[in-house]
């Protein structure tokens, strides 16, 4: 079993959702990353999502955006990137760490390089924003190969044809990105939730995490009622950059505790 496929598992038994933070590598440099992950690992994160800083991040709002530059200012480079999950799993060998980025710079290394380099490193999953479905055998193999999850991103625009064809090859969760739009603005509605959340559980046995919205402990609280992680970016990289890393391990703490308050239904 995988290491997201045991966390889900385990929590289902506690009959409890998931927290998921997310670190953007290099961001505002290195040794804050690696303080980042030991700190989120040690307070209460059961997943956590790397972003791979990169030049166009299409999807990502403002905030990842510039946390993203400023890890590519930092020298993040992917290379950079899997030496910092190297460093991590020589204390951590548990927490399933997820790459969040985009398709270009894993072009660029080589799929077959990458996929092989990341699971030597402790890479349990990756999530490439701009891999269309139709375009998914450049990696699955390589993926699969290497027993890493491919997480595929549904929104609530998907049809229901075409998020059976988007299922199609995932593993490990599926990304539901909750809101039209970009990262870190909006917030999906308890409504919006039990509206879509059933739809997508009709069509697949995986776990579902919620993200681009998500910010605050009561909105985590209402995401794993309905789905089964919340996944939290913006607004813990905002506090990194209004306070410091000890302010987003503390926030981290107040979502963990606030997702273990929601008892889900078996």
């Amino acid at each position: 079993m995988s290491r997201i496929a045991g966390v889900f598992a385990a929590l289902r038994q506690e009959g409890r959702g998931a927290l998921i933070p997310f670190v953007e590598a290099f961001d505002p440099d290195r040794a804050t990353s690696l303080t980042l992950l030991k700190g989120m690992a040690e307070n209460g994160a059961d997943i956590i999502e790397i972003g791979m800083p990169f030049t166009d991040p299409m999807a990502d709002g403002p905030t990842i955006q510039a946390a993203g530059r400023r890890g590519l200012q930092a020298g993040a480079t992917l290379n950079g990137v899997l030496e910092l999950v190297t460093e991590f799993r020589k204390e951590n060998d548990h927490t399933p760490l997820v790459l969040m980025g985009y398709l270009n710079p894993i072009l660029s290394h080589g799929v077959e390089a990458f996929c092989f380099d990341a699971a030597k490193a402790g890479v349990d999953g990756l999530i490439i924003v701009d891999l269309p479905a139709e375009e998914a055998d450049l990696v699955l193999p390589y993926a699969k190969e290497n027993k890493l999850d491919v997480i595929r991103l549904i929104a609530p625009t998907t049809s229901d044809e075409r998020l059976r064809h988007v299922l199609a090859g995932s593993s490990g969760f599926i990304y539901y990105v909750s809101i039209t739009g970009v990262t870190g603005t909006r917030t999906a509605s308890a409504a919006d939730l039990a509206r879509d959340i059933p739809r997508i559980r009709t069509e697949t046995d995986l776990p579902i995490a919620v993200g681009f919205g998500v910010r605050t402990p009561d909105q985590a609280a209402t995401v794993v009622a309905h789905a089964d992680a919340a996944i939290v970016a913006s607004a813990l990289i905002d506090t990194l950059c209004k306070e410091n890393a000890e302010a987003v391990i503390r926030d981290v703490r107040a979502l963990a505790d606030a997702v273990r308050g929601v008892r889900k239904a078996a």
